[in-house]
């Protein structure tokens, strides 16, 4: 373990994720090509100094101070390795758009953890990281595959451990994100979600999983029909996102297997096959656009090698 020195830097590649899939409730995640950077340096002044530097038009309401996520993060890092704090300056270069279900705060909070962890000389595993971020998140759908990369599936097991299946996804398998101009916080999205849920409903999530995941794996767009349904949080979610069902309807008109939304929303993922991604993409903007919302769609792949870093030169 070091001493990091003012000036000192690295930069840290952290891609977005979209979570749930329909089914897989706050436990299915996967990793998608579309990365934040930060830079993380070094600078002078007191242990909670943290400023924040956005480039992006999206990141204009976030604030530095010591209550962000990347410095919490960073907090958590210090702590555990039992080092004393520094003042951070975090410079983001943001393509992963708040308050859109791609995990958002997942990137900073993997970022935080990252560039600490790396500032120290890495004496945290990334057992150890992974465990950190899921207390920080709350769960591990957005930070786990932020961080390791790919689809995975996260569980606490009986011995009250976290435990990571990465699973596969088949390259016959093109994810489509379209992303609207509006917001809808995760706190939000949650509250609309009732507290008990019915047995039959639990039921159906677990067969539903159990085909998309067999599909995902084999490229059957047939299961993955079945598979992408939910009985657990879409059904109350899909009416805080305005034109969402006319949004979903459309994908599926172009050619997508199924339809849902990405995480807590609005953004939604649609899953096709190749030959259909750019029609599908176009039909969702389309489609948003009449319900008076304006959007983009990004045709993506999976992204299966996680997060990762760099050093920076000294100032």
């Amino acid at each position: 373990m070091v001493r990091p020195r003012v000036g000192q830097g690295v930069e840290v590649h952290v891609p977005a994720t979209t979570a749930n899939l329909g089914p897989g409730f706050d436990c299915l995640g996967s990793a998608l090509q579309l990365d934040n950077v930060f830079e993380l340096r070094c600078i002078e002044g007191g242990s909670e100094r943290f400023e924040l530097i956005i480039e992006g038009s999206e990141g204009a309401h976030l604030r530095g101070g010591p209550d962000n996520l990347v410095y919490r993060s960073a907090q958590r890092v210090w702590k555990e390795a039992g080092e004393e704090p520094v003042g951070i300056e975090a410079r983001v270069r943001l393509a992963v758009p708040p308050a859109r279900g791609l995990g958002s705060s997942a990137t900073a909070i993997v970022a935080g953890l990252i560039g600490a962890n790396a500032l120290v000389g890495e004496p945290l595993s990334k057992e150890k990281l992974l465990e950190l971020a899921i207390d920080i998140e709350g769960h591990p759908d957005n930070v786990v595959p932020s961080l390791v990369g790919g689809l995975c599936m996260t569980a606490k097991a009986a011995s009250h451990r976290w435990r990571v299946v990465r699973c596969e996804w088949s390259p016959k398998v093109v994810p489509v994100v379209a992303i609207p101009a509006i917001r809808l916080t995760t706190s939000e999205a949650r509250r609309a979600i009732p507290k008990l849920i019915p047995i039959g409903d639990a039921v159906i999530n677990l067969g539903s999983i159990t085909l998309l995941l067999q599909g995902l794996r084999t490229g059957n767009g047939d299961l993955i029909q079945d598979g992408m349904h939910d009985r657990l949080h879409e059904p109350y979610r899909w009416g805080l996102i305005i034109g969402g069902n006319q949004v979903r309807q459309a994908a599926l008109e172009a050619g997508a297997w199924g339809c849902v939304i990405s995480g807590a929303g609005p953004s939604l993922l649609a899953l096709g096959p190749p030959e259909v991604a750019e029609a599908v993409s176009k039909a969702m903007v389309r489609a948003w656009h009449k319900a008076g919302v304006e959007s983009r769609a990004e045709v993506l792949q999976v992204q299966h090698e996680g997060s990762r870093w760099q050093p920076l030169p000294d100032l």
